[in-house]
């Protein structure tokens, strides 16, 4: 387990890597920041594009897919060496999806030609408490651009998309332009388009994105095929979260090694936190993955009430108890065990003044409202299950509600062209293990007096579907 305090506001130098680069790689002049994430807007400025050295930073390690006897990239091997896993909520390893994309694009047809592979930049950050996609790309672009860039080179893509959600923010158009001075710099290997999808929780799943980039509506679709056998253009893709992207462009410039200096063996690098809930000091943190909960509560401030428990991986992760969480490492293999995962990084601090059974009603409403309506389990069972599980929340539910809740749990969990389903079944399990003192409470006399407090969990308006 790595040493205490190797976690970090983001506010420019540090000694953990994006702590240390976001200034230097060049961001634009942002000066919006995540609403309602207050302390994670701190980035400090830095050169610009045509001030700071080293842009694509991947010498040494270039080289695209199409390389004899069989062999990917030395970036492709050196990404599998550094164990990075996705940071966008899967933690799928990013260097055996890469490498996949590369050999597929081979036998599916000449690398670098009008035929080549794709990648997908998902910076559509649709978890309602997650902010560090947003931040990364307002206070840092061009690193992630550089990842984008670097991957396309080693699995031989044509082209590359960076998706964000369209909406009122000054996101896109700052991209955009950031894209151009890379252009006029001779940075890009190849073309870098910046796509504005819809809002909506499934719009940025990696299929959905697919669809839309291909003409349909953001809709999850069904696998097989895999996007790393078909995905844009009916091409072999690379979908990666752009953070994912950024790790990706800091092993191009220092190594496999390197990245291995923060995490545990089985949970190597370090990642972008949101915390938020009832913390004195709510905003974007960078931790060594292995990092203890408690650690990052204390960096945050410590709490702001009496905590109760923590919501770890966001709306498809889980709850963990106090003051036990205090001691589980944040990480995949540290928050499994305790029925929770790391997600996009989200970790939301529930105070004792907060009902935790409203709480998670509240939020399996909301994701019922998401869902895309192409499957039964999805749009007939998540709205049952929400309903039952506002009855026990809100109403005065016997027994027979809690074992339909469960009933329907089994029966949507693993049936979804998507995982909305699993997710949501997911987060309620957790809800009535964590929080089962309540549970007979509200059992035998109805609902607590703590349902009428303001939610902690961010609860966006429910957006129609993507459409």
């Amino acid at each position: 387990m790595p040493p205490r305090g190797t976690s970090r506001l983001i506010a420019g130098d540090g000694p953990l890597p994006f702590a240390d680069h976001l200034a230097r790689y060049g961001p634009l002049p942002f000066t919006d920041s995540p609403a309602g994430l207050g302390g994670g807007a701190g980035l400090g400025g830095g050169a610009g594009l045509g001030g700071r050295a080293g842009l694509g930073g991947g010498a040494g390690l270039g080289g695209g897919a199409g390389r004899p006897g069989g062999e990917v990239s030395a970036l492709i091997a050196a990404v599998e060496r550094s164990g990075l896993t996705g940071r966008g909520g899967g933690g799928f390893p990013a260097g055996r999806k890469m490498r996949a994309v590369a050999l597929a694009g081979r036998r599916a047809g000449p690398l670098r030609s009008q035929v080549g592979t794709v990648v997908i930049a998902n910076g559509a950050e649709s978890e309602p408490s997650s902010g560090k996609d947003r931040l990364l790309l307002n206070r840092a672009p061009h690193l992630a651009l550089d990842g984008i860039a670097l991957a396309a080179e080693a699995v031989g893509a044509t082209r590359a998309y960076l998706c964000v959600h369209s909406g009122p923010d000054l996101l896109a158009g700052p991209l955009r332009q950031a894209v151009t001075d890379r252009e006029r710099a001779g940075a890009n290997r190849v073309p870098i388009q910046i796509v504005a999808v819809p809002g909506g929780y499934v719009a940025s799943q990696e299929t959905a994105l697919i669809s839309f980039l291909n003409g349909g509506a953001a809709l999850p679709g069904f696998v097989p095929p895999r996007p790393s056998q078909r995905g844009v253009h009916r091409r072999p893709t690379l979908v990666a979260n752009v953070e994912t992207l950024a790790h990706v462009a800091l092993i191009a410039r220092y190594g496999a090694d390197w990245f291995r200096q923060l995490g545990t063996a089985a949970a190597p690098g370090s990642a972008l936190v949101t915390v938020s809930g009832a913390v004195t000091r709510p905003g974007i943190y960078e931790i060594a993955l292995g990092t203890p909960i408690g650690d990052l509560l204390h960096t945050a401030g410590g709490p702001a009430e009496p905590p109760q428990a923590v919501l770890a991986g966001g709306y498809f992760g889980g709850w963990v108890p106090m003051p036990a969480a205090l001691e589980v490492p944040l990480s995949d293999p540290g928050l499994r065990p305790v029925g929770a995962a790391m997600g996009p990084g989200v970790l939301v601090l529930l105070p004792q003044s907060s009902c935790g059974l409203a709480e998670t009603a509240r939020a399996a409403s909301y994701l019922a409202s998401q869902s895309a309506g192409q499957c039964g389990p999805c749009s007939n069972g998540l709205p049952a299950l929400a309903d039952a599980m506002a009855e026990i929340a809100f109403g005065q539910s016997g027994p027979d509600v809690l074992g339909w809740a469960e009933r329907l749990m089994g029966l949507v969990t693993g049936r979804g062209a998507c995982h909305l389903p699993d997710g949501t079944a997911g987060l309620v399990a957790s809800a009535l293990r964590v929080f089962a003192a309540d549970l007979r409470r509200h059992a035998e006399l109805g609902p607590c007096s703590r349902v009428g407090r303001a939610p902690v969990l961010a609860l966006p308006n429910p957006a129609s579907p993507a459409s």
